[in-house]
């Protein structure tokens, strides 16, 4: 069987994925960069190779994220593509009538519009890491949270916390103040969350 190698190389995670021809997942993998994204695709490469086996022959290779350049030269990538068309591409093949993609990435957040599924716009944050992936999972851990609980803890919020976002040094200050006057858990992460959110 002839398999298809996707890997997005990102500044806080790597992850990788061998589908078929017909998009069946043959193997998964996510684990943390490590600030070393090469180090990070060799283990990737290796946890990918023990659960494919004899399974699957990899005939193709397509890298996206912050480091796709540098690991498609690696990898001898047939594909390098930047995360935007990798969102717009993925998302559509499995939801085709998507119009709205919001990625909070390691080291920037963006807004991917598609009409018919064509991007016909996108934005991404301009200010410091304050609207970040690393940022939100920094502060998930101050607050004793799963940052992968945020979502569902921030719908409970009646009365989301105005928090100033645009430096991380005064967002950490202000969470903390908010906490210390007595501001719920669920608001402050109810307003982390519409911090985060790229403008344009």
């Amino acid at each position: 069987m002839k398999g298809y190698l996707g890997i997005d190389i990102g500044s806080i995670s790597t992850k990788g994925v061998v589908i078929d021809g017909d998009n069946n997942i043959i193997a998964k993998e996510y684990l943390w960069t490590e600030g070393d994204p090469m180090g990070a695709v060799k283990r990737l490469l290796k946890a990918l190779e023990k659960q494919v086996g004899t399974k699957a022959e990899v005939v193709a290779v397509g890298t996206t994220g912050s480091a796709r350049k540098l690991i498609g030269v690696m990898t001898g990538a047939t594909v390098v593509k930047n995360e935007i068309t990798a969102h717009a591409i993925g998302t559509t093949t499995v939801h085709p009538d998507v119009r709205t993609i919001f990625e909070i990435g390691g080291q920037d957040s963006k807004i991917i519009i598609l009409e018919n599924g064509y991007v016909i716009d996108y934005a991404m944050n301009t200010l410091c890491a304050a609207g970040t992936g690393s940022f939100l999972s920094s502060q998930a851990n101050r607050l004793g949270v799963s940052v992968e609980d945020f979502g569902e803890i921030a719908l409970t919020s009646k009365n989301p916390t105005n928090i100033a976002a645009r430096c991380t040094v005064f967002a950490e200050s202000d969470l903390v103040h908010k906490a210390q006057i007595g501001h719920k858990k669920e608001d402050i992460i109810a307003g982390l969350c519409k911090a985060v959110v790229p403008t344009t």
